[in-house]
């Protein structure tokens, strides 16, 4: 009973649940440094995502083999 009491509904930080934090560091943070990152890539790639691990895999990849396709 000691253990539910004392976490159960317990404030992670100060006056705030985990999804109160992770909503906040979405809000402020993340979501500003994903805009930011679309828009160097679409500057660097023309948008294109992963493209080192593309051109790895296309390397990489035996041709002809199952499970070995270029794409899905």
């Amino acid at each position: 009973d000691r253990l539910a009491e004392e976490m159960v509904g317990r404030n992670v930080l100060y006056g705030r649940w985990t999804f109160q934090i992770v909503e906040e560091f979405d809000d402020n943070y993340w979501s500003v440094l994903r805009e930011h990152e679309r828009s160097v890539r679409a500057e660097l790639t023309g948008g294109a995502r992963h493209v080192y691990e593309a051109e790895m895999k296309d390397d990489r990849r035996t041709r002809g083999r199952p499970g070995h396709e270029a794409a899905p």
